[in-house]
C-alpha cells in the first residue's frame, strides 16, 4: 500500500509506482532526518566493516537508506525511478522489492568482504603505516542505495537490453542499455583494483549487478523472469 493511500486524485505522485515511491519517500526522509543528529545515525546506521567496534548486524539493511550529501540522494533515487519503475510495471510491486533488496544486501556481502581481505593484509604487513590504514578502514562507514540501484540498472538492461539510453552528460549519443551496463561494470572493476584510494564503494556497485544477475538467471531458469510471479 502506498503511503499517500489512493485517496485525493490528481497528484503527479499516483503516476509512479508504489514500491519506488515509497522507496523515495523513506529515502528522503531519513536523509531529512540525518541532517538533524548526523553522529547518532551514521553511528548507528551506515555500515561498518567487520571488526570494527562500531559494526551492527541491522547496518546491512540500513545503510541502504542512508545518504551523504543532496546530490549522493538526487542521483540515486532519480536513477531509481527511471530504471525501477519500468521493472515494478513488469514483475510487479513485490517481486521488484525482493530484487531491490537482494541487489542491495549482495552489495553490502561483497563490500564487506572486500574490505575484510584489505584489512586482513594489511594487519598481515605489520607496519605502522599498514596497521594505520587498517584502522582507519574499520572506522569508515558505508552509505546508500548505490549497490541496489547498480542492481536494478542490471535489471532494466536485461528486461530491455536495446533499449537506447541518453545520459545527462552525453544528451545527443544514445547508448544501448546493454552496452551502458558492460562499461559500468567494467569502471567499477578496474576502477575497485587499481584505484589507489576512493570514497565510492566500486565491489558493492559491482556486487549488487551480480546478486542482480544470479537472481535473474534463477527466475529465467524457472521462466519466470517476464511475469510476477515470485
Amino acid at each position: 500500500m502506498s503511503i499517500f493511500g489512493n485517496s485525493g486524485g490528481g497528484s503527479r505522485w499516483q503516476s509512479f509506482t508504489p514500491a519506488v515511491r515509497n522507496l523515495v519517500i523513506i529515502n528522503f526522509l531519513i536523509w531529512i532526518a540525518s541532517r538533524f543528529s548526523p553522529d547518532a545515525m551514521y553511528t548507528q546506521l551506515a555500515l561498518f566493516p567487520l571488526g570494527s567496534p562500531f559494526f551492527r548486524l541491522w547496518q546491512i539493511l540500513t545503510h541502504m537508506f542512508m545518504h551523504g550529501d543532496f546530490w549522493h540522494i538526487f542521483f540515486n533515487m532519480y536513477t531509481l525511478m527511471m530504471f525501477g519503475m519500468p521493472l515494478e510495471r513488469i514483475w510487479g510491486s513485490k517481486k521488484f522489492l525482493l530484487f531491490y533488496f537482494v541487489t542491495g544486501l549482495g552489495a553490502a556481502a561483497l563490500h564487506l568482504l572486500v574490505l575484510h581481505l584489505q584489512v586482513d593484509g594489511l594487519m598481515a604487513a605489520g607496519t605502522a603505516e599498514a596497521t594505520m590504514k587498517a584502522y582507519q578502514i574499520l572506522r569508515t562507514p558505508t552509505v546508500g542505495a548505490s549497490g541496489a540501484i547498480y542492481g536494478v540498472l542490471l535489471g532494466f538492461a536485461m528486461l530491455y537490453p536495446s533499449a537506447e539510453l541518453r545520459l545527462m552528460f552525453l544528451p545527443f549519443f544514445p547508448i544501448k542499455a546493454k552496452w551502458l551496463v558492460i562499461i559500468f561494470a567494467a569502471i567499477e572493476l578496474l576502477t575497485g583494483l587499481f584505484a589507489s584510494s576512493s570514497s565510492i564503494a566500486h565491489f558493492a556497485h559491482l556486487g549488487g549487478m551480480l546478486f542482480g544477475w544470479l537472481l535473474i538467471i534463477y527466475w529465467k531458469k524457472r521462466r519466470k523472469f517476464y511475469d510476477n510471479n515470485i
